[in-house]
């Protein structure tokens, strides 16, 4: 019999905590931990000893790379709640950990935005809030940092509204600003809340609002009763017949309206103060969802049937990998989000993306870099396992009588290669096996080999995130490698469609011979759209056993485009007609065939080189900003826009060819004396201009 559950599932909140670089979301996530007595020593990022951030090299740039998952309790500031059982995701705010964000955003049910008082809402938050968009991810936001010079509640929050598109609804409002920062005023309550700083926030009162806060705190309630009963006519009839809502009915319908991602209630403090987070966490347990208040997630069967899995532990067990960790001590970590069902340690579970059975040895809960063994875990539940060898992130688990394929994490292409080379032998074997095992753990970073070079090729989404591979390779494998320059992921695609291409393979000089003979259709298939294959062959001119042939020779084609072997993309193949002869055609004649018609086709139809371009943003002192666009211009970039960022300085958004970046952040900090920064991420492909594409082609040969 399984054992009753310690916390009942709608008490869980799985929740990611997420933000731009410096807007201290690690501070914040070291407070909750805190609170919710799990730490008892507060970790100051400023010396490095965050218990989120684990891996050492977080510590030394101080930002957040792995999204360490960690289990923590709240029963609410005042202990008025029962308890609840939080998992936290830490998610990165850095640009090159995208992937990072939109892996987390996956599993979680709900998210809590932190932006910093100061820089409001900032590029990569755009970022982030973009992904939780994409997976309906319901929110609240925390403004911290309210304690600085040039911290502005007001500002932020009308940034949420026109950068972000957001509807933000304000549940507090601060009581002073930057050295005069006190604490909050409860929208709910109408009442001030005062921190003590002497038990480092654990304890705090309830008082009277300030004279002077008055007004603005009953204008600031009035916008939030407002959206709360904007949740149904029923509500909004009573609100405009002028009777008051009760506090439990204005709690409800936030909560309503937050869920189906239609506001975003925010709120602020000082984490590094030890203010304002506990009111945030009690928000999280009024405001996110448990899991049963999200959909359940949809799959499908083996034959392809969709299907869904509710959250529930007497369903069959569904769950997705989505972070894979090398430990020290006990190898692979294979972190999970557990959807339906119960798994105990030991049970066997099959991966249905690999068709493959797996036993779990071990399940722990982790907290940061602790971890603690547990029996089994139920749909809610996020754990890691210890003894699965084959799986690699973004792939079903489910149990073995049911089987089931959760949908898909799409993961991008890398954009920026570079050669590594290990510096002794002995380094050469280890490089190999840490390389693999870097590679499984973060579906964005690639290994292959060059085979003209036969240098060993590392791709990722940009400098930093390459730069921390060569660097953890050293640390965690004990692995010495030179790199090389970085380069750029160029591609080949066509402009214009061309018809009737004959590709034909025959060998036919006695005993078996070879023949395959197709005629195709070649045509650009638009941006993005990958590549297609269509089979139009009419009347068996073709059999049907040697179609996927001809598809294959074309595929094998793709990854070496025609005019300097780049992988070709976004084409339309058509497979229009063909021969074939009753003893010498096979499948490799079909496939030599069609990768004949395909290459004769690609030379005909407008080839050409495209190559990835960035979007750019640059935050400067206007004292900069010709100097900024001037050297934009040169790296051929394209200003798009510029917009005041609200506190004297300029922001610019470009987009720039991915080549011309290298090295930007050295020259952007010598032309603006270190006061400007940027950020950038990969924005589409497009065509090169013809002096690009010749030097590109001319380095080739």
């Amino acid at each position: 019999m399984a054992v009753a559950r310690k916390t009942p599932i709608e008490r869980y909140r799985n929740i990611g905590i997420s933000a731009h670089i410096d807007a201290g979301k690690t501070t914040t996530t070291e407070r909750i931990l805190f609170y919710t007595g799990v730490n008892h020593k507060i970790g100051e990022v400023h010396d490095g000893a965050a218990t989120m951030d684990w891996m050492e090299q977080e510590q030394e740039r101080g930002i957040t790379i792995t999204s360490a998952a960690t289990t923590t309790f709240w029963k609410g500031m005042g202990l008025q709640y029962p308890e609840h059982r939080f998992n936290i995701i830490d998610t990165p705010g850095h640009v090159d950990f995208t992937i990072e964000v939109e892996r987390s955003m996956r599993v979680l049910d709900g998210a809590v935005m932190v932006y910093c008082a100061v820089g409001g809402v900032q590029p990569q938050s755009e970022t982030v809030w973009r992904q939780a968009n994409k997976y309906q991810v319901p929110r609240i936001a925390f403004v911290n940092k309210m304690d600085r010079q040039g911290a502005n509640f007001f500002r932020a929050v009308e940034q949420v509204k026109t950068r972000l598109r957001g509807n933000p609804v304000p549940i507090v409002v601060p009581i002073g600003a930057e050295d005069g920062f006190e604490g909050v005023v409860d929208l709910l309550k109408m009442k001030a809340i005062i921190w003590d700083e002497a038990s480092q926030g654990m304890k705090f009162e309830y008082g009277e609002i300030p004279a002077d806060l008055i007004s603005v705190a009953e204008e600031w309630r009035e916008k939030m009763v407002e959206a709360a009963a904007e949740v149904s006519d029923e509500m909004m009839d009573k609100y405009l017949g002028g009777e008051t809502l009760t506090e439990e009915e204005i709690v409800d319908g936030l909560r309503q309206r937050t869920l189906r991602c239609e506001i975003q209630p925010m709120l602020c403090g000082s984490a590094f103060k030890n203010k304002g987070v506990q009111r945030m966490l009690d928000a999280v347990i009024d405001l996110l969802p448990s899991p049963l208040d999200v959909p359940p997630v949809p799959g499908e069967l083996d034959d392809g049937t969709p299907t869904t899995r509710k959250a529930s532990d007497d369903e069959h067990f569904s769950a997705l990998a989505f972070k894979l960790m090398n430990d020290p001590y006990v190898g692979q970590l294979t972190f999970f989000r557990v959807y339906s069902g119960v798994v105990k340690s030991g049970d066997t579970v099959l991966n249905t993306v690999k068709g493959k059975k797996e036993r779990i040895g071990r399940i722990v809960q982790m907290h940061a870099n602790d971890r603690k063994e547990i029996e089994e875990v139920r749909a809610g539940d996020i754990a890691a396992a210890i003894g699965l060898k084959e799986v690699t992130t973004g792939e079903t688990l489910c149990s073995v009588d049911a089987p089931l394929i959760l949908e898909r994490m799409e993961f991008p292409d890398p954009v920026i290669h570079v050669a590594v080379e290990p510096k002794t032998k002995a380094d050469q074997e280890k490089m190999g096996v840490a390389l693999n095992r870097l590679a499984k753990e973060d579906p964005s970073f690639r290994v292959r080999t060059d085979e003209e070079s036969g240098q060993t090729i590392i791709s990722g989404m940009g400098e930093l995130h390459l730069e921390i591979l060569v660097d953890r390779m050293r640390r965690e494998f004990g692995v010495e490698a030179n790199v090389g320059a970085p380069q750029v992921a160029y591609r080949e695609t066509i402009t214009k469609t061309v018809t009737d291409v004959q590709g034909k393979h025959a060998k036919q000089s006695g005993g078996k011979g070879q023949y395959g003979d197709c005629t195709i259709t070649l045509e650009p298939s638009g941006e993005g759209q990958g590549y297609k294959f269509i089979d139009e062959i009419k009347g068996g001119v073709i059999p049907r056993e040697f179609i996927p042939s001809v598809d294959k020779g074309i595929r094998n084609s793709l990854s070496n485009g025609i005019l300097a072997g780049f992988p070709v993309v976004d084409v339309t193949v058509r497979l229009t007609f063909g021969s074939y002869h009753d003893v010498d055609s096979s499948q490799i004649a079909f496939e030599l065939a069609g990768s004949i018609a395909f290459k004769e086709a690609m030379r005909r139809a407008g080839p050409c080189i495209l190559e990835p371009m960035m979007a750019v943003e640059v935050e400067t002192p206007e004292e900069y900003m010709g100097d900024v666009m001037g050297d934009l211009n040169r790296r051929r970039g394209i200003v798009q826009g510029m917009d005041d960022d609200g506190l004297g300085g300029k922001k610019i958004k470009a987009e720039v060819p991915l080549a011309e970046m290298f090295g930007y952040s050295t020259d952007l900090r010598s032309a603006t004396q270190g006061r400007a920064t940027y950020s950038m991420e990969f924005k589409h492909y497009s065509e090169a201009p013809k002096h690009v594409a010749d030097t590109v082609m001319n380095a080739k040969k």
